[in-house]
């Protein structure tokens, strides 16, 4: 990657926080990375992941227990220098990047004596005197939702990690593979090992691609496989992908109804251009999912009855995505200034992410899918009798769970930059 990309980054946030410095009258800001957690009752580590706005300074995996203070133009680093003979040492990487900081080890908190009297501090854990500020995290998320071209660089970087895991889990599987032979297969292919990847590896045959976030992995593969779905990413320099695809064993019924939700997913893809409002696109993936289901007989409602009748929402509850960055849900997807104002979600939809309207390198996922949830379908039949559907045809989709799709793009003014199909498109 470009160092300049780097550079370019370093000054857009250096940017931002001066502006928060000045609306909040402040001298300097410090953020935390954070500190190990541990298990109740135990002194085994949770798997440990840094503050995303400590992390979104530094081009390397943040480690714990460091802090970066802005108050110059140039950044402070304070980097834990403990000796510690449990544990391997953390030594400060190489690089360019170490030209544009000021690097200060230190064996304790003695460093926050230099600091200016009007600071604050964002982060998990307090330091001497300082607590974190919520007011100034939410002012600052919201230029989070907005990306550097350093940051779609790593986006992209995951994205090319991912794919190659993706194509690995559906070999395995074709292959005969279990859903844990599958995750394996996956991990490999992406170099990760199980707590590096962003999110735990959604890895479904047949009905468990109704559980939207099922994280099982059964080690048995079932009599009959019809169909695999895997949600999964990678990360890279702390910036995560988020990618799904779905697999069928046959050519029936199903498969057609995977091909044509690829289809309706790229076409919505593509509408996701500056300016428009996200809420705008979800509401289409309804009306399209709506298509989808008195396409493949199984509502004879027209599109217009099923909307009325909330019918695509027992089979599409979830939202059409979000967005993506240093955490897979990323930041500030709901908020229309950096006070913290938000547009919430409509109550016919109220687990979209993502309420905003669209600006120019937002990285975000669209993700529409079509489940067979037993919870949601017995509900539909209890609370709409008039519901229009083919109940045999549901029986027979139902063993193979449900299928989604989901891309990560950029925004742009003119068109959409989609990162996952650019990568399947290298590798596929």
């Amino acid at each position: 990657m470009q160092n300049s990309l780097y550079i370019r980054h370093l000054e857009i946030l250096l940017q931002r926080y001066l502006v928060a410095m000045s609306s909040f009258k402040l001298d300097a800001i410090v953020i935390a990375s954070g500190k190990p957690s541990y298990y109740f009752e135990d002194d085994n580590s949770h798997p440990y992941k840094p503050f995303a706005a400590a992390q979104q300074w530094l081009p390397f995996d943040l480690p714990a227990g460091c802090y970066i203070v802005i108050q110059h133009d140039k950044p402070e680093l304070i980097w834990p220098a403990k000796q510690d003979f449990w544990h391997m040492d953390n030594p400060i990487p190489e690089g360019e990047w170490q030209a544009h900081w000021h690097i200060i080890p230190a064996l304790n908190d003695d460093w926050l004596t230099s600091l200016p009297e009007r600071v604050a501090l964002i982060g998990p854990d307090p330091v001497g005197p300082l607590q974190h500020s919520p007011t100034l995290l939410t002012w600052l998320n919201y230029d989070r939702a907005t990306k550097t071209d350093y940051e779609i660089a790593c986006l992209e970087a995951a994205s090319d990690l991912a794919v190659k895991g993706h194509l690995a889990a559906q070999s395995a599987f074709l292959a005969g593979a279990s859903e844990f032979d599958t995750h394996l297969a996956y991990l490999k292919a992406t170099t990760q090992d199980a707590c590096d990847t962003p999110y735990p590896n959604i890895v479904a045959i047949n009905e468990h691609a109704a559980v939207l976030h099922y994280e099982q992995k059964a080690h048995h593969r079932p009599f009959r496989p019809l169909t695999l779905l895997v949600d999964a990413g990678a990360q890279f320099n702390g910036y995560a992908s988020d990618i799904t695809r779905t697999t069928t064993a046959l050519q029936d019924d199903f498969s057609a109804l995977v091909a044509d939700m690829d289809a309706l997913q790229q076409g919505i893809a593509a509408q996701a251009v500056a300016g428009t409002p996200f809420l705008e696109l979800h509401q289409k993936s309804l009306i399209g999912v709506a298509g989808l289901l008195n396409k493949h007989d199984i509502c004879s409602l027209s599109v217009e009855e099923q909307l009325e009748k909330r019918i695509p929402h027992h089979f599409y509850p979830h939202g059409l995505g979000h967005l993506l960055g240093l955490q897979v849900h990323d930041v500030g997807g709901r908020q229309t200034n950096p006070q913290g104002q938000i547009i919430a979600p409509p109550k016919s939809s109220p687990f979209v992410r993502l309420t905003r309207h669209l600006n120019d390198n937002m990285v975000l996922t669209i993700e529409p899918g079509l489940y067979f949830i037993p919870m949601l379908l017995e509900k539909l039949r209890a609370e709409q009798p008039q519901h229009g559907c083919n109940l045999d045809k549901i029986e027979q989709l139902r063993p193979y769970g449900g299928v989604r799709i989901e891309d990560n793009i950029v925004v742009g003014v003119e068109g959409v930059r989609n990162l996952t199909r650019e990568r399947f498109a290298k590798y596929g």
